[in-house]
């Protein structure tokens, strides 16, 4: 009970701190406008949105499959299609509660170890990272100049600042961590060596290996070169999403390609922010962007933001429900097997 009430408490936390991002966003801007330039857009540009991002979602199913694969487990690609979906509407409403929610639909349907399907998606999320964060560099190289000084503004001079004015509590916070970190190492030793005289000791070692197993898929995986392709379509979809969505309104169809790459990259650090659905956060930021960057109005840049992430959260709330309404029979009759 107590957890749970953390949980909620957690919840409601991340989502008015989401909330209160969005205020800073349309608080200075005229709403009148803004709902007369969300009716002038161009329609079929969010179709188009709306494609790429479910191609995106069809391409992590087909990786997924990959790293499922290299464990010794067969899967079907349109259930790991739609535990992918599923997952992404769950994320909806409890950030990182998808990874979670798609690894125990999978599992019911196609009786692959729970603890196996996490430490899959732990490991390309973390190969994900890797992706956004040399997008992000490259970005910032190639526009040194224009993204040096809004980077400098947001990011490190509040980061310096607050160094140079706690330096005494920086010093000691970093020689806590140490001493936690060592004292962790040691506490964790001794209570191995307490809990291996026990049997249930080693059914959780056996749990922990499979979690391993699934962390270290890409290392044993024989397709490496689709997996790499399966990446850099998944990362292409990313792209169009956000580029094509500059043809939505009239403001921003001017930009190009490397406009797209930056507010991907940047605006990527919003979606996933520990807040529902990035909302918020993300607006947050991509209206940063195209209004301190590239001199969009503010209006137009809010106007972009809510249709860039409207189109993914209506994908992901339709997508999702359908998927799971199609999955559903199967994990009945999944159910009446094992009964």
């Amino acid at each position: 009970m107590k957890k749970r009430l953390i949980s909620i408490l957690q919840y409601l936390l991340f989502l008015s701190l989401g909330i209160g991002l969005l205020y800073l966003v349309f608080r200075k801007i005229d709403l009148n406008l803004l709902v007369a330039e969300l009716k002038s857009m161009q329609y079929i540009w969010l179709v188009l949105v709306i494609a790429a991002g479910l191609l995106s979602h069809a391409f992590r199913a087909l990786r997924w499959n990959l790293m499922i694969q290299s464990l010794g487990y067969p899967t079907n690609m349109l259930r790991t299609f739609y535990a992918v979906l599923i997952g992404y509407l769950a994320n909806l409403a409890i950030p990182r509660l998808g990874e979670v929610t798609r690894c125990g639909m999978l599992s019911k349907s196609e009786k692959i170890p729970v603890q196996s399907l996490i430490g899959t998606v732990i490991s390309e999320r973390v190969f994900d990272m890797i992706v956004l964060i040399v997008i992000t560099f490259m970005v910032i190289v190639f526009q040194l100049k224009l993204l040096g000084g809004f980077v400098d503004h947001y990011i490190f001079s509040p980061v310096a600042s607050g160094m140079e004015h706690h330096q005494m509590q920086v010093y000691l916070g970093i020689g806590l961590i140490v001493v936690a970190i060592i004292s962790v190492i040691v506490f964790f030793r001794i209570i191995i060596q307490f809990l291996e005289r026990f049997g249930f000791y080693h059914q959780v070692k056996k749990l922990g290996l499979g979690f391993m197993d699934g962390i270290m898929t890409i290392r044993k995986m024989n397709r490496k070169g689709w997996f790499l392709l399966y990446t850099l379509l998944i990362w292409s979809c990313y792209f169009l999403m956000t580029y094509l969505c500059f043809f939505a309104l009239s403001a921003t169809s001017g930009l190009g390609i490397s406009e797209g790459l930056t507010v991907l990259s940047i605006g990527s650090f919003g979606i996933v922010a520990p807040v529902p659905g990035g909302i918020g956060a993300y607006h947050f930021i991509v209206k940063a962007v195209l209004f301190e960057l590239y001199h969009i109005d503010a209006t137009s840049a809010a106007s972009y933001a809510t249709i860039s992430h409207f189109a993914q959260t209506i994908l992901i709330i339709f997508g999702g429900g359908l998927a799971y309404l199609l999955i559903l029979p199967h994990l009945k009759t999944r159910k009446s097997e094992t009964n």
